[in-house]
């Protein structure tokens, strides 16, 4: 039986609209099926958010996504308050990991055990849900972030809780006053590499849901595009596709 209840979300703003505007009724319904009452914050990805050092950087970061989960009645506090980092993930009713910079983010996981802890309690049914970077650390791998590697964590695995890549803010955006490689060309260079992987690339304003142990892409109607070695296997996926497949990748 697949006990994980995952919420991949793939941005937390979107243009014109508040902090986790376009998501907040997705997150809400998440927790309410859930009865999820405390969510551990995971800030480690959030290291510009003040200007004076990283403490103060989670201390805006844990103040920012707590307001937004206090509006539908969950009460939302940052592990980096916390002693005994593992132990609070066996104190919590769901883990939320926030975006920013993925490398920065898994060598913190990887540093306070955090990384171990949450897999092992997402396996056994704790709901997790993560944006941007905190979905990128779904995966086997952080490979397929979008982000520069400020630091330079233990290894590259990340929890594994899907068995597929994920690259959140995708986009097959084209400039062409621009040289340099498109996000498909990036992608396909790391298939080329891995011709084991797969990878699930979720543009914004989607999320990936596993309940039940059935995998939907959900949000505003925008479509998923999976790669695979072969690229002719690659191909688009709208909110109504069949996507468990991804769950045997």
């Amino acid at each position: 039986m697949d006990k994980r209840n995952l919420l991949l979300i793939s941005n937390s703003t979107m243009r014109g609209e508040a902090y986790l505007g376009w998501c907040k009724d997705m997150i809400a319904d998440f927790c309410r099926r859930h009865n999820v009452k405390k969510v551990l914050f995971v800030p480690y990805a959030g290291v510009s958010l003040a200007p004076n050092g990283l403490t103060k950087s989670y201390d805006a970061y844990e103040a920012k996504v707590a307001a937004v989960y206090k509006e539908f009645g969950v009460k939302l506090t940052s592990v980096h308050h916390k002693a005994l980092p593992v132990n609070a993930v066996y104190d919590t009713d769901c883990v939320a990991v926030g975006g920013g910079n993925t490398f920065h983010l898994v060598r913190e996981l990887q540093r306070t055990g955090l990384m171990q802890a949450i897999r092992q309690r997402a396996f056994d049914g704790m709901p997790y849900m993560g944006w941007s970077a905190g979905s990128n650390v779904a995966g086997p791998t952080l490979c397929t972030t979008n982000d520069m590697p400020i630091v330079m964590p233990a290894s590259f695995d990340c929890m594994g809780l899907v068995p597929f890549q994920i690259n959140p803010h995708y986009t097959d955006f084209f400039d062409p006053k621009h040289g340099g490689e498109t996000r498909d060309d990036r992608l396909k260079e790391y298939i080329m590499v891995n011709p084991k992987a797969t990878v699930a690339a979720i543009r914004e304003a989607t999320a990936l849901l596993l309940e039940d142990g059935k995998l939907s892409l959900i949000g505003k109607p925008n479509k998923m595009k999976v790669f695979k070695t072969k690229m002719e296997n690659t191909k688009e996926y709208g909110l109504r596709s069949k996507i468990d497949f991804l769950l045997k990748a």
